[in-house]
């Protein structure tokens, strides 16, 4: 499927990427009616539900659900942020992140060469498992630079694309990128999907990808508003 055929059918394109992204971590995934959920065993020990546009019935159910627990996140991909935090606060749900976007890319666009490293004290590690494609560059001991790829249906779900303070600002982000692409084609891929942080996205953006959203996060406990991106 292209990019412009996801992005006409966005309810689909959040369940890839909740698939890829729960893959990338290994998170057990179910639904709650129509809408994709996955439990975050390794951070908040609860489930965290994910909805394009809801209506307003609809995310009153899942207001609901999410505040059974004060573990429990509700993620919302919207183009109408102001609706969604109107209606957060009407069920008593406070938004935790609202910094957030969903981007998407067609691969084809995407260098699909292995990348060069820009320093020679730096080197590359890729690796493989259970369908998770690992890139990491380190600096001796240290790592500088890291992040994962997982395949869904022709779309790779990128994640977690990190440089460490201390190797910031060296083009390392690109890199990682480049290399996650470059392991991606090994499968039948057409379209890359992410979420960036306000940082993120202007690496992605300067990459040739797009916003198809923004991404709010919410829960009853007002806590849990990590950064899907990179935590």
């Amino acid at each position: 499927m292209s990019p412009d055929a996801l992005v006409e059918d966005i309810a689909h394109l959040l369940e890839v990427w909740v698939a890829g992204w729960s893959g990338c971590r290994g998170y057990e995934k179910r639904k709650e009616g129509r809408f994709p959920a996955a439990l975050r065993a390794d951070k908040t020990g609860d489930w965290e539900y994910f909805a394009h546009d809801p209506s307003d019935d609809e995310f009153a159910g899942l207001a609901a659900k999410t505040a059974e627990s004060p573990a429990r996140i509700l993620t919302v991909l919207t183009n109408d942020v102001q609706r969604y935090k109107f209606l957060a606060e009407q069920h008593g749900l406070t938004v935790t992140s609202a910094s957030q976007t969903m981007m998407i890319v067609d691969m084809e666009t995407q260098d699909a060469e292995d990348p060069w490293l820009p320093d020679d004290d730096l080197e590359l590690a890729v690796s493989e498992s259970n369908g998770v494609h690992h890139a990491v560059v380190h600096s001796g001991e240290k790592v500088a630079a890291s992040g994962r790829g997982f395949v869904v249906d022709g779309t790779a779900v990128f994640d977690k694309i990190v440089t460490e303070p201390d190797f910031q600002r060296r083009g390392l982000g690109t890199f990682i990128m480049k290399a996650l692409a470059a392991q991606a084609y090994s499968h039948q891929v057409e379209n890359g999907l992410l979420l960036a942080s306000l940082d993120g996205q202007k690496l992605y953006s300067h990459l040739g990808w797009d916003v198809v959203g923004h991404v709010l996060m919410m829960s009853a406990s007002g806590t849990e508003g990590s950064d899907l991106s990179g935590s």
